[in-house]
This record gives C-alpha cells, sequence and structure tokens, in this order.
C-alpha cells in the first residue's frame, strides 16, 4: 500500500491524515474501502473508493447489508410480521391472515438514492449510495422494532420490479436477517390468492432487484448530469428524462407535423338513391351511394369544377345495381386489460387522466370496504403487460355467462389471449375484478363515482372478453350509373352484364346489421378522437341486380386532407407501448411529469407543446441524439428486461451505456450555446413601480412577476383566462387546479364570488338566451341558464364559433 497515499478525515483531530497501515477492503455491501489508523490520535479510519491495492483483492459476492443489531434470543421470536405497502393493504391483509401474524405498511419506498447529489460512484461499478429518506426514519424505527421480534418476516410487496427492489431495500433499512426472511407474491387481494402465496414464499429475486435498480440509476445519470447543463444554458429548474424527453419528442414532432401541414382540396360526390315501388312514400326511404370509380380509375376530383362537371353528367344518368354482395363479419371481443389498455379506454370513456386512473385502480386494489366493516380487494393487481387469465377467474366468468346472460353467448372453448409485450416482466395476469359475481350495481352503494365507474369498465371489459363474437349481416352493392343513348333500353339476361360493364360510373353503398350481439351486449370499445370511422349504411332495403333505382339528389362535398391529430395521454401511451418505451409502472408518471415541467399542455385533453417544450427538446435532440433516440430507448428498456430475466449483468449495461454518454455530455458542455429566453410579456403594469409584468416559472410552475426585480418584488398568480364572463359577478372566468391538479373554472374575482365550475365555459353566449355555454360532450355545447343543447363548431384553442340547436331535432 506505501506506493499509494490514501487521506482521510480524523473526526477526532478534525483534520485530514495520511492513513497508517492502510488496508484495503471491501464493505457488506461490496463496496470497496481503505481502513487505517490515525497517525495522531490512534483512531481507525475509513475512506470509501478503490485504491490500486483493491485489484488484487478479491471482491465479494454482493448481498444485502444488514446491520448487526442485538436480536432476542429465538425463544423471544414469537411473532409473524408481514410487511406490505399501504395502510389499506395491511388491513385487508391481516384480516385474511388471522391471529400469528402481525402487517405492517413501509408506506412506500423507505430507501432512496441522495437528492442533494448524483450518489451513484461511476468510477466504482456505479455503486449507488441509499439512505433513508427523514420521513421515513420513524417507519424504519417502527420495522425494525417489530423484526427484533419476528420469527419470520413476509415481505408481501406488489408483485413487479419495483416491488421486489423495495423487499430489498426493506431487508437493507430494516435490518432483517436473510435467514427469517421469505418473499410473498399475489395479484388479488382476496382470501383464497393471499393464503396461497403464504404457502409457497421463495427468496428474493435480485435479477429483479437489479432490473429496477438498474432503471433508477440511469434516470439519475441521465438527469443529474443533463439537468444541471440546461440549468446553466437555458433556465433554472428544467430537467430532463430518459424516458420523459422521448415523450416530449413524440409531442413536438407532432406539433410540427401539423404546422408544416398543407391541406389539399379535393370532393366527393354521393347520391341519394330510393327504390321504385316506394314513390308515392312520404317520407320516402332512401340509402346514400358514393362515388368510387369513374371508367374504372379511383375518383380524383380536385376543384369546385371538376366534380361539377361530373355532377351535370350525372343528373340525367340511369342508376341500375350492378352487384349485391351478402356476406358474414365476425367481432371478435377485445383482449382483458393490461395497463397501458386501462388507462386509454378510461380516458376515452371516462375522460380520466393516466394518473387519475392509476389512483382509483390502486385503491380498488387494496381494497374497500363493503358495508361489513371488513375491506375486499376488488381488482387483480393494476400494474402489468400480461394478458393472462388464471383458470379459476375464467371458469368463473364462463359460469357467471351462461347463468346471468345465457348460454347462447358462452363460446365452446375458453378464450385466451396473446400478450403483446415481447417480454411482460411486470406481472403474470390480466387486470380483472377479484371476482365476476360481485356486480358493478350490486356493490355502487359502496364505491364513490370514480371508483365505480372504473370498476364497471373493468368488469365489462373481463366479462366481454369471454364471450362469443358479434356477427354481422353485410351487405354491399355496386350500382352503375350513366347516360342511355336516346330509345334505348335496360337489356335482360346475358346482355345486362356487358350493359352494367360499359357504364362509366360506379358507386358503392356498404350497409351492415347485427345477427348476434355476442360479447356487445355488455361492453364495446371506445375510438380516439379524430380516428376514421368505418362508413355503415345500417340496413339496407332488398336490391336486385339489373334492378333501375330513381335519384332523389346528387350531394357534392369539398373535403380537405386532415393533418395527423394531436395526440391525447391515450394515443401518446400507445405509441410509447408500440415503440417498446417505458413500462406499465411508468407511463402514468411519464406523463404527468412532461406536463407538470411545462414542456406539454394538455388542452381540450390533447397534448400541446409549450414554447419551452420546443426550445428543450431541440436542444436535447442536437447534442444527445442517442438518449432522444426513439429506437435507442426502446432497446435500452430490451436490456433491463434482460437483466430482469438473468440474461445480463446490470454493471456491464450501465458501463456500455455510460461511456459514449460521456463523451457526449462534454461535447454538449463546450458546444451547446447559452439560450436567452425572453421574457413572456403579460401586458399588465406593475402597481407598485410601474414596471411591466412577466411571466416567470417557480417550483410550483408560473407566476406573474415585475420586470424589474430584485429592486421590486410584487408578484401575482398566473392565470388562464377563457374568454368566458362570470354569470354572477360579470368578472374573468379562469382556469384553476386543485390540490390534485385537476382542472376547474373559477371567478377572477375570488373570494368575493365564488362561483365554479368543471366543465370549460366556452367565450359566446347562448344564441338563445345570452347565458353562459359549457363544453358539453364531444361538438355540443350546453346552457347554464336556459338548458339548451347546441352542436358547436368550435376552434379547439380558442373555444369560439358558431352553434346551432338541437332542442327541436
Amino acid at each position: 500500500m506505501s506506493r499509494q497515499e490514501v487521506i482521510a478525515y480524523c473526526l477526532k483531530c478534525r483534520e485530514k491524515r495520511a492513513l497508517q497501515n492502510p488496508e484495503p477492503v471491501y464493505t457488506a455491501t461490496g463496496t470497496p474501502a481503505t481502513r487505517g489508523i490515525c497517525p495522531i490520535c490512534g483512531r481507525t479510519l475509513f475512506k470509501m473508493g478503490r485504491t490500486e491495492a483493491h485489484a488484487s483483492l478479491p471482491k465479494p459476492p454482493h448481498s444485502v447489508h444488514t446491520k448487526e443489531a442485538k436480536h432476542p434470543s429465538e425463544e423471544e421470536r414469537n411473532s409473524k410480521l408481514v410487511i406490505v405497502e399501504s395502510p389499506a393493504k395491511a388491513r385487508t391483509v391481516g384480516r385474511f391472515l388471522g391471529k400469528g401474524y402481525q402487517v405492517e405498511a413501509s408506506i412506500g419506498h423507505v430507501r432512496d438514492l441522495l437528492r442533494s447529489r448524483l450518489s451513484v460512484d461511476v468510477e466504482h461499478d456505479f455503486a449507488p449510495t441509499y439512505h433513508v429518506p427523514k420521513e421515513k426514519r420513524e417507519v424504519v424505527q417502527r420495522l425494525k422494532k417489530a423484526v427484533r421480534h419476528a420469527q419470520e418476516v413476509y415481505l408481501a410487496t406488489d408483485p413487479d420490479r419495483e416491488g421486489e427492489a423495495i423487499a430489498w431495500h426493506l431487508m437493507a433499512a430494516a435490518a432483517i436477517p436473510e435467514e427469517i426472511a421469505c418473499r410473498v407474491v399475489f395479484h388479488e387481494i382476496t382470501d383464497a390468492a393471499v393464503k396461497e402465496a403464504f404457502a409457497h414464499p421463495r427468496s428474493l429475486d435480485m435479477d429483479l432487484v437489479n432490473a429496477q435498480q438498474a432503471r433508477r440509476i440511469l434516470d439519475r445519470l441521465v438527469g443529474y448530469k443533463i439537468s444541471p447543463l440546461l440549468w446553466h444554458k437555458v433556465r433554472s429548474r428544467l430537467s430532463a428524462g430518459r424516458v420523459q424527453s422521448v415523450a416530449v419528442r413524440l409531442v413536438v414532432e407532432r406539433e410540427r407535423e401539423i404546422q408544416a401541414f398543407i391541406p389539399v382540396e379535393y370532393w366527393s360526390i354521393a347520391a341519394e338513391l330510393a327504390k321504385q315501388d316506394t314513390r308515392g312514400l312520404d317520407p320516402r326511404p332512401s340509402f346514400v351511394a358514393k362515388l368510387v370509380k369513374i371508367r374504372g380509375e379511383e375518383v380524383n376530383l380536385k376543384d369546385k369544377p371538376a366534380a361539377q362537371a361530373i355532377v351535370d353528367d350525372l343528373e340525367g344518368a340511369l342508376y341500375i345495381v350492378g352487384d349485391v354482395r351478402k356476406f358474414q363479419r365476425q367481432r371478435k371481443p377485445p383482449a382483458p386489460f393490461i395497463t397501458s389498455s386501462l388507462q386509454q379506454e378510461a380516458f376515452r370513456h371516462l375522460g380520466f387522466t393516466a394518473k387519475r386512473t392509476m389512483t382509483i385502480a390502486q385503491q380498488l386494489y387494496e381494497g374497500v370496504d363493503l358495508g361489513q366493516g371488513e375491506r375486499v380487494g376488488l381488482i387483480t393487481y393494476m400494474r402489468t403487460d400480461s394478458t393472462n387469465i388464471a383458470p379459476e377467474a375464467v371458469a368463473q366468468a364462463r359460469s357467471y355467462i351462461e347463468k346471468k346472460i345465457g348460454s347462447d353467448f358462452l363460446p365452446e372453448k375458453p378464450l385466451f389471449y396473446k400478450t403483446r409485450a415481447v417480454k411482460a416482466q411486470e406481472a403474470h395476469e390480466c387486470i380483472r375484478p377479484t371476482s365476476v359475481w360481485r356486480e358493478p350495481d350490486a356493490i355502487r352503494d359502496y364505491l364513490d363515482k370514480d371508483q365505480y365507474r372504473l370498476y364497471q369498465l373493468i368488469w365489462k371489459r373481463f366479462i366481454a372478453c369471454q364471450m362469443r363474437p358479434a356477427i354481422y349481416n353485410v351487405t354491399s352493392v355496386d350500382i352503375k350509373a350513366g347516360r342511355l343513348e336516346a330509345g334505348s333500353t335496360v337489356p335482360e339476361g346475358a346482355s345486362l352484364q356487358p350493359f352494367l360493364d360499359a357504364l362509366p360510373y360506379l358507386f358503392r353503398v356498404t350497409g351492415s346489421t347485427i345477427a348476434f350481439p355476442g360479447f356487445l351486449l355488455v361492453y364495446e370499445e371506445a375510438k380516439d378522437e379524430g380516428g376514421t370511422a368505418e362508413e355503415d349504411a345500417g340496413a339496407l332495403p332488398p336490391l336486385e341486380i339489373g334492378e333501375v333505382l330513381d335519384l332523389l339528389q346528387l350531394i357534392p362535398e369539398q373535403h380537405f386532407t386532415q393533418p395527423p391529430p394531436r395526440y391525447t395521454e391515450a394515443s401518446l401511451i400507445r405509441e410509447l407501448e408500440k415503440h417498446g418505451i417505458g413500462r406499465p409502472s411508468t407511463y402514468a408518471p411519464i406523463l404527468s411529469t412532461i406536463q407538470e415541467r411545462g414542456y406539454v399542455d394538455r388542452v381540450n385533453r390533447h397534448l400541446i407543446p409549450t414554447e419551452l417544450g420546443f426550445l428543450v427538446n431541440d436542444l436535447l435532440v442536437e447534442h444527445f441524439p442517442d438518449i432522444m433516440d426513439i429506437q435507442f430507448t426502446a432497446r435500452m428498456e430490451e436490456d433491463l428486461d434482460r437483466i430482469a430475466a438473468g440474461e445480463r449483468e446490470w454493471v456491464s449495461v450501465l458501463r456500455e451505456f455510460y461511456g459514449p454518454f460521456e463523451q457526449t455530455l462534454q461535447m454538449a458542455e463546450q458546444n451547446m450555446a447559452k439560450v436567452d429566453l425572453t421574457p413572456e410579456e403579460t401586458g399588465l403594469v406593475c402597481e407598485q413601480c410601474g414596471s411591466p409584468m412577466v411571466v416567470k416559472f417557480g417550483r410550483y410552475g408560473k407566476f406573474i412577476a415585475c420586470s424589474n426585480f430584485p429592486q421590486c418584488r410584487n408578484t401575482k398568480p398566473y392565470v388562464v383566462k377563457t374568454g368566458a364572463k362570470c354569470p354572477e359577478c360579470g368578472g374573468d372566468l379562469v382556469e384553476r387546479r386543485t390540490r390534485n391538479k385537476r382542472i376547474f373554472y373559477g371567478c377572477a374575482n375570488y373570494p368575493q364570488c365564488k362561483f365554479t365550475i368543471w366543465q370549460r365555459p366556452l367565450p359566446d353566449p347562448c344564441p338563445q338566451c345570452g347565458g353562459l355555454l359549457i363544453e358539453f360532450r364531444k361538438g355540443k355545447a350546453k346552457c347554464l341558464r336556459c338548458r339548451q343543447i347546441f352542436k358547436s363548431e368550435v376552434e379547439p384553442e380558442k373555444g369560439t364559433g358558431t352553434f346551432f340547436d338541437l332542442s327541436d331535432r
């Protein structure tokens, strides 16, 4: 050791000293250190870190460090300790286990990386420095005390990687000896599932722990290395993230596609037709067919003159049925919910954000009191990417369908679904009700409104996934059109087909009716906003080849090609899942983070990048192309999956990532230009000093401040005006947020005026009575005064437009 002097700080001397008799050692967690003696006072000193002497010292196997403590004797260990994550889960599990078990809650994580520094030793195998946060010290002391009197300790945290990591941290923080620790996993909090899990405990899965640890360290490296660079080059309190920045990039690139989009005009022509034997009926039954081909070519009408020329030619044309095709089409039921599909459908059906969906699902999973003073877990674990279904759950669903819905709706064999994820690691079953016999309406009185709606959605989806497909009777009709020569008639027999082939115009209409509802009796998937819906004319009248039809009117319509739709939370989750970015436990935090950081705004359910979002994204794409690359991020997720499967070693994955990343970071520090952000002007004047007021960013988001800071410290809250006026006092109605970040609208004159409303108010007054209009479902507005409902043509970002009365329709 004489070849390298080791300096350590002596607490007794209060000075740094060169260690006497230095000895290389490894700590219980495998961290390299040097032990020696202070040459002045003789105190034993430690210096963490690797030295040259460690090269010849074999590294001990990595294990969970448990602090030595005085434990009671075997006779004094008389309890079985169970540690779960939440108090609600603790009460439910404790009731199932009964006497002899003490159930405690860790209330989430008990250890984490230090917030004040990187806490990752990149030079020594990325060794993390964990600590117990101040707010968790009391919890840890309580758990330590319980552990000292426990004969066995069951770690019953959630059944995913994060739950496995929490169990590992609990062993270290609460000093749980390995010989008495057991890991139990259950995917639903029911009596049978809990007892089955406790009958088959296992040891801690370090592959899952290391996968989660690698994810945490990766995110810390990216966040703590890039964010300070953004603070220096752009503005304080900015952040970058391995996954969140890629999500922002998707939103930014979609917005740029929309901005660059040039609409192209085109026209369509449809014909409203009727059977000749309906003449004299009022109203006359009719159907609409669309022009699809002209002389064998696809319709391509680019302007009004081109469309009008075709309309003029069709005005005096003959319309005759050319072909009738009848067939049946099946529509299969959707797979049971996984995390991403639940978040998407809850957004489409219920308008829930991903964060709100997961919060409510957590409540349903942990248990709800159903009136008997006992909590019951209503759904299985909600962070999963697997569509597997337990055999007993399939049998239960089939029994319910047969008894309550009808045997006609029960398929001959159980239905199973293939998991879309290449490696579904997060859990081993879909999201489903713990008992299908617990019908939503039967327990409605014990749930709040949101819990009931989400439980009903999960229950219906699961029942539907085990039902027979829906069957449609489909009729597709081709109608030929063209002018007849003077004196000619429609031929019959073998001459009909050559006559039809010679007609230049082909119209087509497709209609369908439900022959058998199947799973649609219970559940139907919602569609994304902006999605293209199939045109269906419904039931068509009986038509025969060669039948001549009456033209009631031609319908030429002008159209413009549309840009791709903006992302909603649902469609962005689907895009992230499609590219393999993120995992079930990360979707909701990703969406919350990019909005809370001010990179993306949520306007009328759509995600729109802010000016700051554009700026930060462009800087990161330019200087950190790998981090911002979608495929690179997806490959990193695959590597984490391989770590969880035991196929890769976590340190080597981090080493492969960090080498190129460090070089890129150094180049960015040298080459990234400093950006001078011009404060956003508000048009307001400071009433204290007369200077302009500008928008600034603080710890809690935007606020308005005097531009003469620090000489003048006048500030005001930042509000988003809706353009609507308060119906009670005439003040501005502004956007506000609850403590849970839920948006509502209130009067700017609060607290003098306490008018509030959940629905977004529209700037235009009611066209009938002048009252306040609010958004009411898609494409409609409702007046708060006269209660009339109007169809609206509203500009999405401005909320203004034209309204049409629907009261008599």
